[in-house]
């Protein structure tokens, strides 16, 4: 017999037993139409309902009630749905957890949940994330890399639905690409000027890994921060850096020198090779000129030997004279009272001093006579050809 069955003297087992199990004259569980019953007396109440009347009535007003809170819920349930999407954002749209599509930026609405839900992506930001690793070079040396790879959401849908956790992968596609590019280079590359060239790489080949991927992500700068040796070794390798700086230092330098002077030796070379050879048309044009004035002179040599001869020998005598400091007078006797032998000299190119001692040598009159250098010596000096001719 069960616990519950009328008559059974284990009363006392019944949960809905009373002292006893005893509920009043009503035996059993209690009524789930009078609880409800109950239920909407209540709501009947709050919404205005009348638990006084008759039992029609408060079952109108309690379906009334009923009727007004459910159109609340509802009206509250679908406004829920109403969402705005951002001008950098994009939103995916799920119905029950699968994609269904993808809205820009405005007000929206979606069936509310657990229908449909929105999750928004922002594909405007630009993130980062932090990379330090200890790598080997190509001969063998460990260095430590400290950098930043930034990024940003090209493809929302693949960014929410193609991978568990995109920055995970796309930090570990990063390590890999970074391990390749290091591993293919030498120490003092990567220390020195090599963090360029390496960042470069790593961002192409990360791109190539995380599109494999399909991750929805656009890797938009590689930064490699520091590239260093460890610190047991630090000190050599600074002295090997020092060294390596000094190295670049030095041959700019000696570029910058060369630059210098190079422009300079050939700009000396042109103009020397510009010199001589206006030099050499110059001596062409002048032995030119003299073979034709030559020629010239051999044909009135030719017509007149006599004349030409004397004529040339005047030229020529009256060419030397003209740079003598000495004055010959064909007079006898002292004249310089009537010559003004001061202004002929000076007029001679000669200066002053040597002007006062020819004048000097002259007054001596009969003394420089006798000394060989007088009027007559002077007449005597002149080649007899000449004296011919006057």
């Amino acid at each position: 017999m069960a616990w519950n069955e009328p008559g059974n003297n284990n009363d006392k087992k019944d949960p809905w037993g009373n002292n006893g199990g005893n509920r009043g004259n009503n035996q059993g569980p209690p009524d789930l139409d009078e609880a409800f019953r109950n239920f909407q007396k209540k709501l009947s109440g709050i919404f205005g309902g009348n638990n006084k009347g008759s039992g029609s009535s408060s079952s109108s007003g309690g379906g009334m009630g009923i009727g007004v809170i459910a159109a609340i819920v509802i009206t509250l349930w679908a406004a829920s749905g109403i969402y705005k999407v951002e001008q950098a954002e994009r939103g995916i749209v799920m119905q029950f957890g699968a994609y269904k599509e993808t809205v820009q930026s405005g007000l929206h609405w979606h069936l509310p949940r657990p229908i449909q839900n929105v999750v928004k992506v922002n594909v405007a930001k630009v993130y980062s994330i932090g990379v330090e690793e200890t790598m080997l070079t190509q001969d063998t040396n460990i260095v430590d890399i400290e950098g930043t790879i930034q990024y940003r959401v090209d493809n929302p849908t693949d960014y929410i639905f193609n991978t568990v956790d995109p920055e995970v992968t796309l930090k570990n596609s990063t390590e890999s690409a970074l391990r390749e590019s290091i591993g293919r280079r030498n120490m003092d590359f990567v220390i020195t000027e090599g963090r360029a060239t390496i960042a470069a790489d790593v961002q192409k080949l990360t791109q190539e890994i995380v599109d494999q991927y399909k991750t929805g992500l656009t890797i938009t700068e590689v930064n490699i921060r520091q590239a260093k040796p460890p610190e047991a070794v630090k000190a050599a390798f600074d002295d090997v850096n020092k060294a390596l700086e000094d190295k670049v230092r030095f041959l700019n330098e000696a570029e910058a020198y060369r630059n210098e002077v190079v422009p300079k030796a050939r700009g000396a070379a042109a103009r020397l090779k510009a010199e001589s050879e206006s030099y050499q048309l110059e001596v062409i044009a002048r032995a030119e000129g003299n073979a034709g004035r030559f020629t010239s002179l051999l044909k009135e040599y030719k017509q007149a030997p006599g004349v030409t001869r004397d004529r040339l020998y005047i030229d020529m005598v009256e060419h030397v004279l003209s740079n003598s400091t000495k004055v010959m007078v064909d007079v006898k006797g002292n004249n310089m009272m009537f010559l003004p032998l001061d202004k002929i000299l000076q007029g001679s190119g000669m200066t002053s001093k040597q002007s006062t001692n020819v004048l000097d040598s002259l007054s001596a009159g009969d003394d420089a006579r006798d000394s060989g250098t007088g009027l007559d010596d002077l007449r005597n000096r002149i080649p007899s050809r000449s004296r011919e001719t006057r």
